[in-house]
């Protein structure tokens, strides 16, 4: 697959081990021209600029190391760093396997968690955004059987929170309207399908409603995403992982982008995984690492 994106205005710093960049690009046929970056020097647009950040060990396409996890690591690390510097204006991320860096002796739950241990915040928020939708998480990557105890009304009513600052200051949507998914069927179905709904969201609701945040729920997940519920919504506030994103890959897989709220910079990312059955075959479509791309700059702007 050969997709080929064209924007003159961007300018991009990879921070990568530059033989890697270089060979892959060989192996695939890319004429990319890879420059050399150190604080200072220009990064400028029609090239890709590579701040040196060397690997332990060579990697194979599609069979990922696990000695190579704190340079994976690392990577993430040095972009924070460079970003809130000032050397950059904002931070794109691709897919890193979890499993790998974990195998690797690091414990790892995923980019959104490291991001926030690393500007020093207990609470950040993972949305994920496309033309017509956008869906926010309370909680992210946890297992089923984890998240009614994570769904606390401080976990809640800091998701919304966040969420409608974020719509206003990163989105200039001046009264963002929220809509607030339960967590159980039929939201709780008054209380028959458990209590999470009425006593903690419900709860959680109130408590920002107060302080003038338009936000709805809790809806029931099964009918939230209908067209109705939809038409006057800047946001889904779901609470897991797999409660909203597969609507909203449904609706724009591809050209969906992971957008992590609340930090003190803008970090953007891709909306799927590493796609280890591909890796340098040249088939993988690069849609959503430029759709990434674009939203950050526009999120600059």
């Amino acid at each position: 697959m050969r997709l080929v994106f064209e924007h003159p205005e961007l300018r991009l710093l990879a921070i990568a081990d530059p033989g890697l960049l270089m060979a892959t690009a060989e192996q695939l046929g890319l004429d990319i021209v890879i420059a050399p970056w150190q604080p200072g020097t220009p990064v400028n647009a029609g090239q890709l600029s590579c701040h040196a950040l060397p690997m332990a060990q060579t990697v194979k396409p599609g069979h990922p190391n696990p000695a190579n996890a704190a340079y994976v690591v690392d990577t993430i690390k040095s972009a924070v760093e460079l970003v809130r510097a000032g050397h950059a204006a904002a931070l794109v991320t691709g897919p890193v396997h979890k499993g790998v860096i974990n195998d690797g002796g690091i414990a790892f739950s995923g980019h959104t968690e490291l991001l926030a241990e690393l500007a020093g915040l207990k609470k950040v928020v993972m949305m994920l955004a496309v033309e017509t939708l956008r869906v926010a998480l309370v909680t992210t990557h946890l297992p089923l059987r984890d998240v009614p105890d994570a769904i606390s009304f401080e976990n809640v009513r800091e998701t919304i929170r966040i969420t409608h600052f974020e719509l206003r200051s990163r989105f200039g949507i001046a009264q963002p309207a929220i809509q607030v998914l339960g967590l159980n069927p039929h939201a709780g179905e008054g209380g028959h399908l458990g209590s999470e709904d009425a006593v903690v969201i419900q709860r959680a609701i109130d408590d920002c409603r107060a302080d003038g945040i338009q936000c709805t729920g809790p809806v029931p997940a099964d009918t939230a995403f209908t067209p109705s519920h939809l038409a006057n919504c800047d946001a889904v506030v779901a609470m897991y992982h797999d409660q909203g994103l597969p609507v909203l890959k449904h609706a724009g897989f591809g050209r969906s982008v992971n957008i992590t709220l609340g930090l003190p910079f803008i970090r953007t990312s891709v909306d799927h995984g590493t796609a280890l059955d591909i890796a340098g075959q040249n088939q993988a479509d690069p849609s959503s690492l430029y759709h990434a791309v674009v939203a950050a700059q526009g999120m600059c702007r």
